[in-house]
């Protein structure tokens, strides 16, 4: 199905593109905010900020180098105090440092209550939890609480805009490095028109005797070896070192299935992960009819 075209406004709050940004739909009562941590003082007269809402806590851990995020709600308090207040607490908290920005969902007419806030942020973090793109640092599942199924249908709605909204403001946390769930019985399946263009690589390894055999698919965001491939476990020396962590962080099973999709930003490196040594993508990756990724750009 066609995406229908979306009417979004991007309010630079500072004048400047790493400064806090508004982040508006058309016809939608929700607002998004996207603010570092190092400008929440100048937030302290936004009476949206001071509602109950969702928000998000973005940065990247010092041991692992990984995406982090931790996802949170905030009530209104009897003092006023809602949105706000509860990050610059999260500030305050040392355990709580990693964070570099944080991104806010709130609405314009103040409609969110304790039950809906509850919903949002359990949703979230199952949705997530389910792209695998961020580390998510809450201890405990939120609870989803109760709602109408009157309710949950506008509630969805709601995700729906916010996820378009994430995406803009410059997180993918919701959306899967691939969304295919590959499998050899289904892979006739997919749709590249809809979804990028697959290309597959098929040779016999020298170092294990075993036969590789991988697919790949070409997005916007550049090459995932996906999920059901088979990986060479031998690594050669001529592994870049970049390549070499990937594989040692991939989740492979003792057969040297792929247990999970990989995204790399070329098809080298793609390439290279799969076979475990240095190698041209753009000749080893092919589509079903025997063209090289070579031959598909030069045309």
């Amino acid at each position: 199905m066609t995406k229908r075209a979306k009417n979004i406004t991007l309010f630079l709050m500072d004048g400047d593109p790493s400064g806090r940004i508004k982040c508006s739909l058309a016809n939608w009562t929700g607002v998004a905010y996207k603010i570092p941590r190092t400008e929440l003082d100048k937030c302290k007269e936004r009476d949206d900020l001071s509602q109950s809402g969702v928000y998000f806590l973005f940065g990247t851990s010092d041991q692992t180098g990984e995406n982090v995020v931790y996802i949170g709600q905030a009530g209104v308090r009897k003092n006023g105090e809602g949105i706000l207040y509860r990050l610059q607490e999260h500030k305050r908290n040392p355990d709580k440092d990693y964070w570099t920005e944080a991104v806010v969902f709130t609405t314009s007419n103040n409609s969110f209550g304790p039950t809906e806030i509850s919903f949002l942020e359990n949703r979230f973090a199952n949705m997530a939890d389910a792209a695998k793109r961020y580390n998510i640092k809450n201890s405990k599942d939120p609870t989803s609480g109760n709602i109408t199924e009157e309710k949950e249908s506008e509630l969805e709605e709601f995700l729906d805009n916010a996820k378009i909204m994430m995406g803009v403001l410059g997180h993918r946390v919701f959306e899967p490095i691939a969304d295919i769930e590959l499998s050899r019985d289904s892979i006739d399946a997919v749709n590249p028109e809809s979804r990028g263009q697959l290309l597959n690589m098929k040779r016999k390894s020298r170092k294990s005797g075993k036969l590789i055999e991988a697919d790949c698919m070409q997005t916007v965001e550049g090459f995932v070896v996906l999920k059901g491939s088979n990986i060479e476990k031998i690594d050669s020396d001529s592994v870049p070192i970049g390549v070499k962590e990937a594989r040692q962080k991939a989740n492979v099973d003792e057969n040297g299935v792929l247990q999970e999709s990989v995204l790399f930003k070329s098809p080298s490196y793609a390439a290279a992960f799969v076979i475990g040594g240095h190698a041209n993508g753009l000749t080893e990756w092919k589509t079903s009819d025997g063209k090289t990724l070579k031959d598909l750009e030069n045309s």
